[in-house]
């Protein structure tokens, strides 16, 4: 097994549906034939907050049953890239700077979804101060991290910009808070790669002292850089094409590190 648990597809006719928003709006968007770079990266990138916290509404069951289905796994991220994409499409055509609209949408989108999970999981009681330690230690990883980067490989920190900056937060996010549901909070780990590294860690001698999370933040951690420093030339040859992929790896980080975080203040 390769798939993390909880994946399932929608019943037929969300998934048809799904599928073809996807398609209309990934067709328009190829024929926009869009300006790619790093600030449509980080435009997209509150989007990526939008569908994790969407699928922690979906996880606690606090979604209406009739949209539930767009918001499981992998339905959230179909959902999430159609309604992202209308906007962008939407600023293509009618914005000098169509990232502006992709951003502000996204981030009144974010806000208004967590601030709904937060308001309705403080009438059971918040918990802050892990989540929030995990955040701060993220932080500070991929900083220093992307300090070294940029000291030892100017050309690839030139290259990949904010976007490679990103991929390394989002990664560190996900690998922190993994290690702080694990280690402290008492959550098990739903990827099967994930939990063979886990268990790895959890066979070592330095287990019952340091935990299982450490390996785990430093194998996600040196993954990331090895991937940034290699994309660097890609991103410089074709950066259209690199910048999606090098924002797609951001994604993959960013989403279940953000999902993780808020559903440990709503559960943890």
């Amino acid at each position: 097994m390769v798939l993390p648990e909880g994946f399932a597809l929608p019943p037929l006719p969300y998934l048809v549906g799904l599928l073809a928003a996807v398609a209309l709006v990934g067709g328009a968007l190829a024929r926009s034939d869009p300006h790619v770079s790093d600030r449509i990266v980080l435009a997209l990138a509150p989007w990526v907050v939008v569908g994790s916290s969407l699928h922690v509404l979906f996880v606690l069951d606090w979604v209406p049953a009739a949209v539930a289905p767009l918001l499981g796994t992998p339905s959230v991220y179909l959902s999430t890239f159609a309604v992202a994409g209308v906007v962008w499409l939407a600023g293509i055509h009618t914005a000098t700077d169509p990232e502006r609209p992709v951003v502000a949408v996204g981030v009144l989108a974010a806000s208004a979804v967590v601030a709904y999970a937060v308001a309705r999981g403080s009438e059971t009681g918040l918990r802050l101060f892990w989540p929030l330690v995990g955040l701060a230690l993220a932080l500070l990883l991929a900083g220093t991290l992307w300090a070294a980067t940029r000291w030892s490989y100017p050309s690839v920190t030139a290259a990949t910009g904010a976007t490679g900056a990103l991929a390394l937060f989002g990664h560190a996010l996900d690998a922190v808070s993994t290690a702080v549901g694990v280690d402290l909070l008492g959550f098990g780990e739903r990827t099967p790669v994930s939990r063979a590294v886990l268990d790895a860690a959890a066979a070592l001698p330095t287990a019952e002292m340091f935990g299982v999370g450490w390996l785990f933040v430093l194998v996600k951690l040196a993954i990331a850089e090895v991937v940034v420093v290699l994309f660097a030339d890609f991103v410089r040859e074709d950066p259209r094409e690199g910048f999606l992929l090098l924002g797609t790896v951001a994604a993959v980080g960013l989403g279940p590190g953000a999902h993780n975080l808020l559903l440990f203040i709503l559960t943890g």
